[in-house]
């Protein structure tokens, strides 16, 4: 890398026409499946540029939101240097101040084979893959929400409630931050809860397209699951998508998660047979 003649720092504010040059006109990129656009965690101190002269050769940005895990949320480099060069050097800055000093996960969701193939040489393990499922709006929808749960729709001041319910349901990978919980609610295009005297038991959002319809969160608190208030809520989205969309509805979840897998088939939705595999590195890793 020294021949390259590169110098890395922090990113800062005034890269970020810069780095969306990288982001939209360079072949090797790499972003995370997020609410937020890779361009909104600048500032972020786990973010890092590579500049060739006055160039920008390469940026790699892993901030931890949630607490204890940094997704890989951006990586991509210009045509001057080599996918392995770049990586190479941000990664080692990334695993110095990111896993090594503070023992936190690194992670990413791999959406090309060159990206996963670099998080393969660099000691990352493959723990699970995301599948994607869909539903055609087409077939049997007579299957109707049991009127007896109450769903309605969520508010903004739902927000604190439904990250203490999705805490409570999710593993810490898989959680959000309080502003990230704010954007998935301002981009959705419908956000429903089950609320039963005061308490919300489970919710779901989603978001539309010209494509058609992405389920994009679903939970139901642990104490609560296996009582159809998961399906109740998905069977509601179902006849609001073939009321008000067109084309399909998706969703995407883990390969091992047994009940979504078996709720979702149940549904009327099928695999698609796209798989996203899940790379992780930990402090523990060679």
């Amino acid at each position: 890398m020294v021949n390259l003649n590169v110098t890395l720092r922090p990113a800062v504010l005034n890269d970020q026409g810069r780095i969306a040059n990288l982001i939209y006109f360079e072949s090797h990129v790499h972003r995370h499946l997020d609410w937020r656009s890779a361009l909104d965690w600048l500032g972020q101190p786990e973010y890092w540029v590579l500049e060739q002269g006055h160039n920008l050769a390469g940026v790699l940005a892993c901030p931890s939101d949630p607490p204890g895990i940094a997704w890989i949320r951006l990586f991509a480099h210009a045509h001057t240097v080599t996918s392995r060069q770049a990586w190479q050097v941000l990664w080692k800055v990334a695993r110095e101040q990111v896993v090594d000093t503070h023992c936190q996960v690194a992670a990413a969701i791999t959406l090309q084979q060159w990206f996963a193939e670099l998080l393969q040489e660099s000691g990352f393990a493959l723990t699970q893959k995301i599948v994607v499922l869909d539903h055609g709006l087409s077939g049997d929808l007579s299957q109707k929400p049991d009127a007896s749960i109450p769903i309605r729709r969520m508010t903004e001041q739902d927000l604190p409630a439904v990250a203490a319910l999705d805490a409570a349901a999710s593993q810490p990978s898989w959680q959000n931050s309080h502003l990230s919980w704010q954007m998935a609610f301002a981009q959705a295009g419908l956000a429903t809860v089950i609320e039963e005297q005061g308490r919300l038991l489970g919710y779901q959002i989603s978001t539309t397209s010209p494509f058609g319809v992405h389920l994009a969160r679903l939970a139901v608190l642990p104490n609560y699951q296996k009582r159809g208030l998961g399906m109740a809520l998905v069977q509601n989205l179902l006849a609001h998508a073939s009321r008000n969309a067109s084309g399909r509805i998706t969703v995407n979840t883990q390969d091992d998660n047994q009940p979504s897998l078996s709720l979702y088939r149940k549904l009327g939705f099928r695999l698609t047979g796209e798989q996203y595999p899940v790379y992780v590195f930990s402090c523990s890793n060679p």
